[in-house]
């Protein structure tokens, strides 16, 4: 009986310290969770925060006034990370402090110069980052909430006439794309290309810039398209400088949009990594009727790719002219920021980043003007050979054209800046097809 008591009080003190054991394993994981990183960056629009934190964690967000405040807790988490210094320019956020809550718990407090609606999301580790709580910061307009009404405000005819090139400077922020031997990033070579373009553009009488990212911050890939249409451009310019895994592969590609597959191996490559900026950048997927209207548009895309073919042909026979091209003939790839269904698109491959040679060249400030000085003489050849753009009318009849010998009917709609499924609605059209001489409506 004494032998099974001792046997017992043995056993007793096994399971007593295998709960301990298992307590002080749980409590250590619980503690092992930490925000090991911030960063910011700061758009025209809004500022993006990011919480490095070493595994998913659980978060509140909430606003307190007076003063003006946006709270962040997080569950079972510690701090082992510098706060982020803010300028005393930034329009937005004037310090960020933190301080335990709850003993085990982290109270992060962001102090705000302004209203502001708050969009948060978390995101999975991937080639570049870990963990990451991603939190956007909008400051609030005085017409929050209303219907927003676009006045356009009169302007000369000379403005009105000139044709607008988006140029995108691909990748930014939290999405620093490829990176080369020496540590240069592909967000910082191609913003440098897109500014040098952007200068040279704006000295051609007939032509002008708009930049579609302007600093070092993330653009979702289907908004870069929107601010396009928004600043009625009429070509759209994606620049990039990416990596492949043969490290000699090298010289510079032009690609248009397929949505039938990619015309080689490394135009797949190229494609699914730019593709996936969304994924490393980070994009908020609570816009759903926004991303809704894009994809309907896509279904109208057909309508620009003659466009787009000859606007990349006219590019790349420039870029030879630089030294070696990577093929000879334009690349179709899915490339999802080409899928404006309204303006020609075209994504340029400077160089490749991962070759130390082009490395070298993309670090370059005057290889970055050669490169910008090539791609707007293929720019200015294209638009010698189309239609002045029309500066708006003021009348109220609606604008007529008469069919010439060559014309179709997506050319024209194309031409005109309206949906060939309107122009067809306009004229009471059932097919595509037209004559010589005949006469057809422009829509508004």
């Amino acid at each position: 009986m004494k032998d099974f008591i001792n046997k017992y009080q043995c056993f007793l003190l096994f399971v007593l310290s295998l709960t301990v054991l298992f307590s002080s394993l749980s409590v250590s994981a619980a503690a092992n969770k930490k925000v090991d990183s911030i960063r910011f960056w700061t758009a025209p629009d809004h500022t993006r925060l990011v919480l490095g934190v070493s595994s998913s964690v659980e978060y509140n967000i909430f606003h307190l006034d007076n003063p003006l405040r946006l709270v962040v807790d997080l569950k079972d988490v510690k701090f082992s990370a510098s706060m982020p210094t803010f300028p005393h320019s930034h329009k937005v956020v004037s310090l960020m402090r933190h301080a335990p809550r709850n003993i085990k718990d982290l109270r992060v407090v962001i102090d705000l110069k302004t209203s502001i609606n708050a969009k948060s999301f978390s995101l999975k580790p991937n080639a570049s980052y870990g963990h990451r709580l991603v939190i956007d910061l909008y400051p609030k307009t005085k017409h929050a909430g209303k219907p927003r009404v676009v006045v356009k405000k009169a302007s000369n005819a000379a403005q009105n006439t000139k044709w607008v090139v988006a140029i995108d400077a691909g990748h930014g922020g939290e999405d620093p794309g490829a990176k080369g031997h020496r540590g240069t990033r592909e967000k910082v070579v191609v913003l440098a290309i897109a500014k040098k373009l952007a200068v040279l553009v704006n000295k051609e009488p007939n032509i002008k810039a708009y930049l579609v990212r302007s600093g070092d911050y993330y653009i979702g890939l289907r908004k870069r398209m929107e601010k396009a249409r928004n600043a009625r451009a009429d070509l759209f310019i994606s620049i990039h400088a990416d990596a492949f895994r043969n490290q000699h592969a090298r010289g510079s590609s032009v690609y248009i949009l397929s949505n039938r597959g990619a015309s080689g191996e490394a135009a797949r490559w190229l494609a699914d990594s730019a593709n996936a900026a969304d994924l490393v950048g980070g994009v908020s997927l609570d816009d759903k009727d926004d991303m809704l209207a894009s994809v309907l548009l896509d279904l109208s895309q057909n309508a620009t790719e003659d466009a787009s073919a000859i606007l990349a042909s006219e590019v790349l026979k420039n870029l030879k002219g630089l030294g070696h091209v990577h093929k000879k003939q334009v690349q179709r790839a899915g490339f999802m920021v080409l899928k404006s269904p309204d303006i020609p698109s075209i994504l340029i491959e400077t160089a490749f980043i991962s070759n130390k040679k082009e490395e070298a060249k993309l670090r370059s400030s005057r290889h970055q003007s050669k490169v910008a000085a090539a791609i707007l003489k293929g720019v200015k050849k294209y638009l010698a050979n189309q239609s002045v753009p029309r500066p708006p009318t003021t009348q109220a009849v609606k604008p007529t054209y008469r069919i010439q010998k060559g014309d179709t009917l997506s050319g024209i709609a194309q031409r005109y800046r309206v949906s060939l499924l309107s122009l067809k609605k306009e004229n009471s059209m059932q097919t595509n097809r037209i004559r010589v001489g005949q006469v057809i409506q422009i829509p508004s």
